[in-house]
Formats: structure tokens, sequence, C-alpha cells
């Protein structure tokens, strides 16, 4: 088998038919985002640990696979990021924190078991917002200019994949953890319908509020990785069992007939013109291919940023009080301090704040109740210089994703332009529960008009 990629790597979708077909070797692959890792992730410091040697051995394993003519699994042969919070047996989770050391892993995550399980190559941990309580995920920068930051808390993931240093990339999303990385670097980023992908295995932030999912460069490709992480998982207390659906069977399907939902309040409040702009073009844009865009009022949104911000501090604060009890000191200073206030907020604000939580999610609902879709900007500005001090940028970067964890509906983040200063910018597709099948097909026929997800960041030139 030969391999052509020239200057960047193949997506997820691309090079598994090319594995398929036997015209792209998984062994090649790997060598190739490994020497990329190698050139560029001294700049990015993306990764936490490569796990070179063992994504060889896999890669061997599944050349050898096509050559038998083996039934193949969906990733086969792609080489897949974890972000430092998912659980790979005998492998440290560190969590981005001291409190961490000395870890290591009994097993594998619900997820990286079935990542493995589609034929993933497994490469290496990135860097997280230290137990994800944070958007900037420091050291990382982001490849499109590194003087920016990446976002978080899944920011290494988003460098990793922006840099084309793996193919695709599992994040974890709290507030907008998935998608405000990818809205900053140019990418695709899924937050499924909450309880739709299993959390089993990977460290918690806040247990209600928590989502695990993909990082891609296409909307194809995060359809891809959803297909082959989602399901019930018995053994996560907040699973669902709801109907499973094929994604991918369904993702051509166009945007003709589709009820697109465009809030006239909040969601396009304080956002810079030219975000603003971007996201409009892209809605005519969806407009262009058949769908009909409708205004629609978003009830009680407003309320989403304070509501959040209390049940994350209770629950975050549940989490770690051992540990703060008896190692704060190995904590950094911006966590400590959001644990020790999380720890001070009275259990009558928490009960409030869940009960403010059902108003937010009914005024989603009601929003979505004439529509299939609702269209917002992801965020509202362009990437924070570095250096951003964490409490100043995490409300601004949160602002539009937080009310869709509220709600725990399915919320997708793809590229729909460039600011001035050439930096990403990027549209938010919000679903009905359970029906990432729609919000999908719509950013894919986005994606089939335009060509914002073939750009690639300076850096990786």
């Amino acid at each position: 088998m030969t391999v052509t990629i020239g200057t960047s790597v193949p997506t997820a979708t691309e090079a598994s038919a090319q594995i398929r077909a036997g015209t792209l070797s998984p062994v090649e692959l790997t060598e190739t985002v490994l020497a990329r890792i190698d050139r560029l992730d001294p700049i990015i410091e993306s990764y936490v640990d490569v796990y070179a040697e063992d994504a060889r051995a896999q890669a061997l394993q599944a050349e050898a696979a096509v050559r038998r003519g083996d039934r193949l699994g969906p990733l086969h042969g792609i080489p897949v990021a974890l972000k430092d919070l998912y659980d790979m047996a005998s492998r440290p989770t560190l969590c981005g924190s001291a409190v961490r050391d000395g870890h290591c892993a009994d097993e594998d995550s619900a997820v990286t078991s079935l990542l493995r399980a589609a034929g993933a190559i497994l490469i290496g941990k990135t860097v997280t917002h230290e137990f994800a309580f944070g958007v900037v995920s420091a050291p990382t920068r982001n490849p499109w200019d590194i003087n920016t930051i990446p976002g978080g808390s899944s920011g290494g993931s988003a460098a990793a994949m922006s840099a084309g240093l793996c193919l695709a990339a599992m994040g974890t999303d709290t507030g907008g953890s998935i998608r405000i990385p990818a809205g900053l670097t140019g990418l695709v980023g899924l937050k499924p319908t909450f309880g739709r992908v299993s959390k089993r295995g990977v460290a918690p932030l806040s247990w209600s509020l928590d989502h695990t999912g993909p990082i891609t460069r296409t909307v194809a490709d995060a359809a891809l990785v959803f297909q082959s992480i989602a399901g019930y998982d018995p053994a996560d207390p907040d699973a669902v069992d709801a109907p499973e659906t094929d994604v991918l069977a369904g993702l051509d399907g166009g945007a003709a007939g589709l009820r697109i939902g465009v809030p006239t309040n909040f969601f396009f409040d304080a956002v810079t013109p030219e975000v603003g702009d971007a996201v409009h073009a892209a809605l005519e844009v969806l407009a262009g291919a058949g769908a009909t865009l409708v205004d629609v009022a978003v009830p009680d949104v407003e309320l989403t940023a304070e509501l959040v911000a209390t049940i994350v501090g209770v629950e975050a604060a549940l989490i770690h009080q051992e540990e703060m009890r008896s190692r704060s000191q190995d904590y950094t200073e911006d966590t400590r301090h959001r644990l020790a206030g999380g720890a001070l907020i009275a259990g009558t604000a928490y009960v409030d704040a869940l009960h403010r939580r059902r108003c937010v999610a009914a005024g989603l609902r009601a929003a979505m109740s004439d529509v299939d879709v609702l269209a917002t900007p992801t965020l509202p500005v362009t990437a924070p210089p570095y250096g951003s001090a964490p409490g100043e940028v995490m409300p601004v970067l949160s602002r539009l994703t937080a009310p869709l964890n509220a709600a725990g509906l399915p919320a997708l983040a793809l590229p729909c332009g460039f600011g001035s200063n050439g930096l990403p910018i990027s549209l938010q597709l919000v679903g009905r529960p359970f029906d990432e099948a729609t919000v999908l097909r719509a950013g894919h026929a986005f994606q089939q008009r335009t060509d914002w997800h073939t750009k690639q960041p300076p850096l990786t030139n």
C-alpha cells in the first residue's frame, strides 16, 4: 500500500475510505502523524504524552488486518487523541493537575474501549485545563496564531486536531469545552445529548452538566466518531437508554425542508460585528440550500450564566472535597479559588439554580417547538490573547454555549468564516434531544456548500 499525504493529513472520513480501498497504509499514516507531532508540538504543546511505540504497534496490526481482508471497524487505522480526562488502561490520567501525580488507570474508559473496538489508533493524551475547570488550557497555543489561546477545557485536543497531529480527538463539555476550542481553532465540535455518550471512566467536573464528544475536521468526521461511541452504558449512572440512530445514513440529506430557528434575543447580543456578519452569511448559505429561516424567541436563556456557575461550583467542590482538605496546595491558584468558592455556596442557592435550569431548558424547548434546528454564533469573539486570565475570559467564551449544557441538548460547532485578524469564526447548530442526526445533517449540508473547514492554520505551512 502507498500513501500520498503531502503537507496535510486526510480527514478521518477520507482516510477510512482509503484504508478500506487499500490505497492508504495505516502504518504510513501513523508515521506521518507522529512526524508532524515531532515537528509542530514543541511549538503548540498540545500533547501531555504521545504513545508512539504503542501507536506503531497498533498500526502494524491494523495494516495486517487489511491485508487479511478482515472486517474493519469504522475508525480502522485512524489516529485518535484522548483528552487527559479519559482513562486508558495502564496509563496515567493527570487531568492537567499535580493533584493526580502518580495516578494510573486500571482500565479503559467506556469511550476508550469503544474507540479501540472501532479500530482507532490511540496516539496520545492531550492537554486539558486543570480538571476541565477553565477555558485557557495552558500551556497549549492556538495553531492559527500562537499568541492566542486555543480555548478549553479541551484545548489540547483542538490544537492537536487543528495542526493535523491526529485525525480526531475526544473532548469533554461542561459549559462549552468541546465547542469553544473547536470554534477558536476552525474545527467541528459535537456535544451530544446529555447521557447519549458514556462518561464512565472520564474524570468529572460537574456530574449533571458534563458531556463527552468529538472534535474533528469535518461534520462527516464528527458523525463517524459519534456513531462509533454513542450508546447506552448501564454502568454510567447518567446514561439514557434512548433509541439508537444511524446518523451516517441521513448525513447527505441536505438542508432542503429544514426549518432553522434564528434567535431574536440573547444569542446575537454582544457579539462582535464580524462574528454576527459571518453567522448571518452562513444562515443565508443554508437558506440557499433550501432551509427556511424562522425568527424565534428563547425565554429565560439569560439566566444561564449564574445558574451554571452555581451548579458547577457546588458539584466540583463536592468532587474535590477530599483533595482540597489534604493537598489543596497542589491545585493551581485559579482552580483552588474556584473550588473553595464552590464549597461556600449555600444549599438553597444550589436548589434554586436547579429550578432555574429547568426554566432555561423549558425555554429552549419552546423555542424549538416549531423548528428543526436552532442556529447561533458559537462564540461572541475570536480567540483571546495567550496569557488571558481564566476568570476573565470564561464568562465571555461560555456565554453562548452553556445554555445547551443546562438543557442537555445536542449542539454542533463548525467554522463559518474568519475575522480581520485571520482567526476562525464559528456557527453553532442546536437540535432537539437525541436528534444529533438532524444537527449533523444541517452542518454537513453547510460544509458541502462552503470551504471554511478546508482551511489550514499558518503554523502547518
